[in-house]
């Protein structure tokens, strides 16, 4: 248990089991979110609620968010009222948010060199169900006693905390996080949809390869959602994602002719319109619908 208070903004769909379960372990915790409905649950389990970005950083020693983009976390931290003007020498933020190693790095420069506090970046991996279950993989960049400092807090929602270098690091691992979602999303529904032109059950591809080389969790999880034809995701999240990859690929001048083919993908969907759907938005290219078995034609 640390003995830090702790400061949670952003109680979205991945923010808001986050915090519940730093609330849960017993750490004393203080919410903040633009929409104050949400904030009620907290409210009725012992968390104190701010009126503003200002009180809770008045009170906390570190302090976490969960929000959708770098301009989001820029506003937070360096906006009008935000972090900095409150903060102090000695405070900690985490931002579990996804976005560019760059700006990141930028951020954590100038807020140390104005105010004297720390960053740890730690975007995860797991989805809401992860995040209710404690179970998200965390990727953290930062001083290695900062990202100690904090490592009770992540442990309440993490099931594997990954130190991978100073600030920045943990950003850029979530950028291999997606390439390598995004990259084999795009291979399940290519392959999805050859076994249903074969014939097969395509929902059976996921059985059959079970505990081999060829199982994962982005096809046990979002194999189904492809043969079922439903789209839950946010597919304009998921291209701000890649793009956040691919100017990375130019910026390290690594070649990305794989992860360039889907990004591709991604945003001939978009510019279609289909602007729901996230990680399976793939398969839109094969099925509107649901994949059903059709065969080979025969002449």
């Amino acid at each position: 248990m640390s003995a830090d208070r702790i400061g949670f903004i952003g109680l979205g769909d991945i923010g808001a089991p986050m915090a519940m379960r730093i609330l849960d372990a017993g750490h004393p915790l203080t919410v903040f979110n633009r929409t104050p409905d949400k904030a009620q649950p907290f409210a009725e389990k012992g968390a104190a609620v701010a009126r503003s970005l200002g009180e809770l950083a008045a009170v906390c020693d570190v302090i976490l968010f969960c929000v959708s983009n770098g301009e989001a976390v820029e506003h937070v931290v360096f906006g009008p009222g935000g972090l900095a003007e409150a903060g102090r020498a000695g405070q900690v933020v985490v931002d579990l948010s996804t976005i560019h190693p760059v700006h990141t790095q930028q951020m954590a420069a100038r807020l140390a060199a104005e105010r004297g506090m720390a960053w740890v970046d730690a975007p995860v991996s797991g989805g809401p169900a992860g995040a209710r279950l404690g179970t998200l993989a965390v990727m953290a960049g930062g001083d290695a006693a900062v990202v100690e400092r904090v490592r009770p807090v992540l442990s309440a929602f993490g099931g594997r905390i990954t130190h991978m270098g100073p600030v920045g690091c943990g950003m850029a691992t979530k950028a291999c996080n997606q390439m390598l979602n995004y990259g084999t999303g795009a291979v399940v529904a290519e392959t999805l949809n050859f076994a249903a032109r074969f014939g097969i059950d395509p929902a059976l591809i996921p059985e059959a390869v079970a505990g081999g080389f060829a199982d994962s969790n982005v096809l046990r999880n979002y194999g189904q959602q492809m043969v079922a034809g439903t789209y839950k995701g946010n597919t304009l999240t998921a291209m701000k994602d890649i793009d956040i990859i691919m100017d990375m690929g130019r910026i390290t001048c690594s070649a990305m002719p794989v992860t360039s083919l889907v990004a591709s993908f991604f945003r001939m969907q978009i510019a279609q319109g289909y602007t729901s759907g996230g990680l399976p938005t793939p398969m839109r290219m094969y099925a509107q619908g649901p994949l059903k078995a059709v065969g080979v034609k025969k002449n």
